[in-house]
């Protein structure tokens, strides 16, 4: 195979043109109508919303190039590492786990309804874990790290983090009896609203999307998930749909008071690519290093981040709870004045 095959197969892949250019050189169009020729068309749509975005903000709005630096260099990390670590998680999964299905779904309306929700439940659980258990923050931090959020950060994960995200969702659908069909096109679904949620201010200055906004996660929901300002941390963890944020009581609307502050909470230099990929895996090495004892190192890689035997309290969810707790009381006091 010369370079420009492994160029265009590159670029095949990288924009998920695969499909629809197996489709033009067959020539056999009628195949748009089936299934795969649906998922073919979908499948770029992500991309477009990534890089059409990025070339409005730096064309239009006269954007700066350094503030996609750091993101292009994660994402031509990733595939590097794609390449020479390859794993096909979703496949094992669905080898491993399908006996244990609870029930069998089919290509019907009604059980898309059924597996989307299951869907939703792996994204809730892993980015639910990602967000409480030290080490695996470590990782979900390199795309919470951003200053300024635009769709391309859809893309600046770990490495680590994409397998440990495919091995919960995909297992967790396997688990619902959802076609292997199916979850691709959920997948592909996801990836384009996912890539529409973290649509820059520039680009969108409103993300709530009206009454939208009451029905499923929009750019408004998913900047306050982005968001380090304390009543804003660890919320929000749903994809499209927000009911299991509902359940789990982990739903929060954007505030007008309270402007979106993106980053996360420890100082970091955020054009630097070591320190977004490396940054917080270093400081878990240095604290597990400094620990006395076993049970402690433990504590340092499975508590949520922040704690520590000093302060143990130190956590996203006591900042949070602290912060909402003032806001009532100063509101408690206005009140009071206003009479």
């Amino acid at each position: 195979m010369n370079f420009l095959e492994v160029a265009l197969n590159e670029f095949l892949d990288f924009f998920r043109l695969g499909g629809l250019y197996g489709i033009l050189m067959s020539g056999n169009y009628s195949s748009l109508r089936s299934i795969d020729g649906i998922l073919a068309v979908l499948a770029p749509l992500a991309p477009v919303v990534f890089f059409g975005e990025m070339l409005f903000v730096l064309v239009l709005s006269k954007g700066k190039i350094k503030e996609y630096k750091v993101t292009l260099l994660i994402i031509l990390t990733n595939r590097i590492l794609s390449h020479l670590l390859g794993f096909s998680v979703i496949m094992f999964c669905y080898g491993a786990f399908s006996r244990f299905a609870i029930v069998h779904a089919s290509m019907t309306w009604y059980w898309f309804i059924f597996c989307y929700l299951f869907y939703e439940l792996g994204t809730f659980v892993y980015h639910y874990t990602a967000h409480n258990i030290r080490l695996l923050w470590c990782f979900h931090s390199i795309h919470h790290s951003p200053e300024d959020l635009n769709a391309v950060v859809t893309l600046r994960t770990f490495y680590l983090e994409n397998l440990y995200t495919e091995f919960v969702r995909t297992t967790i659908m396997v688990l619902s009896g959802a076609p292997l069909m199916m979850y691709f096109l959920i997948m592909i679904i996801d990836s384009i609203w996912g890539a529409f949620v973290h649509v820059s201010e520039k680009v969108m200055k409103n993300g709530r999307l009206g009454i939208l906004n009451k029905l499923v996660l929009t750019p408004s929901h998913h900047r306050v998930h982005h968001a380090r300002n304390p009543l804003y941390l660890d919320t929000n963890y749903s994809s499209m749909l927000n009911i299991w944020d509902h359940i789990f009581r982990t739903y929060q609307e954007e505030d007008k008071q309270v402007p979106v502050e993106y980053g996360i909470t420890r100082e970091y230099d955020s054009n630097n690519f070591w320190d977004v990929y490396f940054g917080e895996i270093i400081l878990l090495w240095k604290d597990v290093k400094s620990a006395d004892g076993l049970i402690t190192k433990l504590k340092y890689i499975f508590m949520p981040p922040g704690w520590n035997p000093v302060h143990p309290q130190d956590t996203a969810k006591y900042l949070r709870t602290e912060f909402i707790r003032q806001q009532k009381e100063d509101a408690a006091v206005a009140n009071s004045l206003n009479k």
